[in-house]
């Protein structure tokens, strides 16, 4: 099956034999990969339990999921996309802007969406744009105008 991979590169998803795969009731099976490799500018897999094309297409639109164990370690300032995600946003004057509610790589720059009374776009640029990230606090200080 042909996926779409967050990793950096794309074709490291293949480099982990365990998979979790998000049901549509929100809940997640285990599987393990058969085998995998880049095609194109994409990746397709084989997974152990995934015999044939019916099975296949029963799992499009699925979340693949791993293990936060077999992640690498961060280096100081750096930050899973999935750590910033549900982070309180408030500007330097304490104004609480929203959530984050998702992120968006543009290619410049990652983009934090933060939902709140409006849903806002914020750039995540260190030491610009933001200015700190606690993650004990749960809190994203940034360098913004709420009007923006």
């Amino acid at each position: 099956m042909r996926i779409y991979s967050y990793t950096r590169p794309r074709e490291n998803i293949v480099r982990y034999p365990t998979w979790y795969l998000q049901h549509r009731d929100g809940s997640w099976h285990e599987t393990r990969l058969a085998e995998g490799r880049q095609h194109g500018k994409g990746v397709i897999a084989r997974l152990a339990d995934c015999v044939d094309r019916d099975q296949a297409r029963a799992l499009t639109g699925r979340e693949i999921g791993i293990s936060r164990d077999e992640l690498p370690a961060t280096e100081p300032g750096e930050f899973y996309w999935r750590d910033l995600q549900g982070l309180s946003v408030v500007t330097l004057t304490g104004e609480r802007l929203g959530t984050v509610d998702h992120l968006i790589e543009t290619g410049a720059n990652d983009v934090l969406v933060v939902e709140g009374d409006r849903e806002r776009l914020i750039p995540f640029v260190m030491g610009q744009v933001i200015v700190r990230v606690d993650l004990d606090e749960g809190e994203i200080q940034v360098d913004w105008d709420k009007d923006f």
